[in-house]
């Protein structure tokens, strides 16, 4: 039952089955005494996932796999079981998919590392890790504390369902593809031996899924580290490392989870953001505030609100406002251009900027301009009529206020 309620709270996209997961409850009713006879004889086969690619934020694409409801409620109930049984026993600078771990708690982490003297990082990137993952490699690690063969059996099965794309579906003979409920906990089980091995060494580093970083103190040390555990990935748990993604950077140049890191007077260390993360955060703010996209105001303002503060949530451990009052300044002027462009007529703009406090020949000879939008939401008039007050009142979260509600709370 809690496998069903998490199905039907993360909702998804449909499988090949065509079913969604409004659907799943009241066709178990009527099939779940079969299913689980099924289970319980080890003949249940699971149906083959959905291919759905999406593009990747650098570039690129990346596979998910999508289950049908079935499979992701039978896989979400072996995960609940597999999680209490190898989760304990991972390292403690894992903290990807695991319960109570998370991304903020990984930056901290790298922070006292860098504050420790580590100033030189490993950066490793596992080519393609979830789709390279051999399945004998893993199934024999899942082996080592699961002893139930109708389980392994069922894991396996979910492994090799194959993958259906255009209606054509093909065998699934590596990888474990994103998008699985079971794919976190299989991928960290994988991952364990390497945690292992770098612990063993007093190594410090940091892994958040297949995203690792190893802090040294000297480059030439870590160049060593990336060579022998170079060896240790792909001789011992069989997966590619990317020599050319692959490197040694120094701690300021890193990146890592979308956050990066400076130092400060006294030998300090502060966390800024990832220029790539701003980069995706202006491109999704010129959607939200794109002219051409016919919506009322208030509409508009919502959905910007739910990802400000989603993404400010998120970055709230950036120790730079000053990006963000910059970033402001620029988000405002777009949506100055919007209102600009909403009241359309000269006679509708005249009316706005004296409402706002414009005087009468301002107003007369602003309306009438003809420079652009894009022109004329940078104008005196409008920076002085459409002021912070303004939006405040139209209730529009901005970043830097976010920001700081958020580091205050």
């Amino acid at each position: 039952m809690a496998a069903l309620n998490r199905v039907e709270v993360n909702a998804g996209a449909p499988g090949v089955d065509g079913m969604t997961a409004a659907q799943l409850r009241p066709w178990l009713v009527g099939h779940w005494e079969q299913v689980r006879a099924e289970l319980d004889a080890g003949v249940f086969r699971p149906q083959p996932v959905r291919r759905v690619m999406i593009p990747k934020p650098g570039g690129g694409s990346r596979m998910l796999g999508v289950p049908r409801v079935l499979d992701r409620f039978l896989q979400q109930a072996i995960a609940q079981v597999l999680v209490p049984v190898f989760d304990p026993d991972f390292c403690p600078t894992s903290f990807g998919f695991r319960p109570g771990r998370s991304a903020h708690q990984a930056v901290r982490v790298a922070v006292r590392a860098v504050e420790d003297g580590h100033r030189w990082v490993v950066d490793l990137d596992l080519d393609r890790f979830f789709d390279r993952v051999q399945h004998d490699a893993l199934m024999a690690r899942v082996a080592r504390k699961v002893t139930d063969r109708r389980v392994l059996g069922l894991i396996r099965r979910f492994l090799e369902a194959g993958i259906m794309d255009g209606g054509i579906v093909s065998a699934s003979v590596e990888g474990t593809p994103q998008g699985s409920p079971l794919s976190p906990i299989l991928s960290n089980i994988m991952l364990d031996d390497l945690d292992r091995e770098l612990w063993s060494r007093r190594l410090r580093f940091v892994r958040y899924a297949d995203d690792i970083r190893i802090f040294v103190r000297s480059k030439r040390a870590a160049t060593r580290v990336l060579a022998s555990v170079t060896k240790v990935i792909e001789n011992r748990l069989h997966l590619v490392v990317n020599r050319v993604k692959s490197k040694v950077v120094p701690a300021s140049v890193m990146t890592m989870l979308g956050f990066g890191f400076y130092f400060v007077a006294g030998g300090g260390v502060r966390v800024r953001v990832d220029p790539k993360a701003i980069d995706r955060l202006k491109f999704r703010i010129r959607e939200l505030t794109s002219r051409r996209w016919s919506i009322a105001m208030d509409e508009r303002i919502a959905a910007i609100n739910r990802y400000v503060v989603g993404w400010m949530g998120y970055f709230r451990l950036v120790d730079t406002p000053r990006v963000f009052a910059e970033l402001d300044e620029w988000f405002r002027r777009r949506m100055r251009q919007i209102r600009w462009k909403e009241w359309k007529r000269p006679a509708s703009r005249r009316a706005n900027l004296l409402k706002l406090g414009a005087s009468r020949q301002t107003a007369y000879e602003w309306s009438y301009s003809s420079k652009g939008y894009w022109r004329i939401a940078g104008s005196p008039v409008l920076q002085r009529t459409l002021t912070n007050s303004y939006w405040d009142d139209q209730g529009l979260k901005l970043l830097k206020p976010t920001w700081q509600r958020l580091r205050s709370a």
